[in-house]
């Protein structure tokens, strides 16, 4: 069962930070035709800058997961170095039920500004709704909580390089 655990959370976070990847040069892209427009063209293109909005929004929900598995989401070290060897699988536990009672709420909450926000149109995009910011909220919840088991089932000790 744990392979399986792991081999799925191995599967989903990487296309999961893939798609973030994926977010953040749309962004970047969209980012330099806005300056392009704006400055060279004088011309500004309304409909870029909520969609740089949203793809910031998807790159931060779905590159979570990566940072929970990697174990630098949540940083207790000081306390984890200071406890002693027993001690530390249940600081690992505790650390783990949190984080999945955060996603849990985000996965909630997230799922109900989704649908609430179907009815609200964004302005440069008159034709997209605020579903499509607000559903990165619970998509980003369900990959988070495949990387915290993951995590937890195999704790990878990553706060120093992650924190470079």
């Amino acid at each position: 069962m744990k392979a399986l655990v792991l081999t799925l959370e191995g599967w989903t976070t990487r296309i999961a930070m893939a798609l973030a990847c994926v977010m953040l040069v749309i962004a970047s892209a969209l980012g330099v035709f806005q300056i392009f427009t704006r400055f060279v063209l004088e011309q500004p293109a309304e409909w870029s800058e909520v969609l740089i909005r949203f793809s910031l929004i998807w790159m931060v929900f779905l590159g979570i997961p990566m940072a929970f598995r990697q174990g630098a989401m949540v940083s207790v070290d000081a306390l984890y170095r200071a406890a002693p060897d027993r001690l530390k699988r249940v600081l690992d536990l505790i650390v783990a039920l949190a984080a999945l009672v955060l996603m849990l709420i985000i996965l909630w909450w997230g799922a109900d500004y989704a649908i609430r926000g179907g009815v609200q149109t964004v302005a440069g995009l008159e034709s997209v709704t605020m579903f499509w910011a607000y559903v990165a909220m619970p998509v980003g919840a369900v990959f988070s909580l495949l990387g915290i088991v993951a995590n937890y089932l195999d704790p990878r000790r990553m706060e120093l390089e992650t924190a470079q």
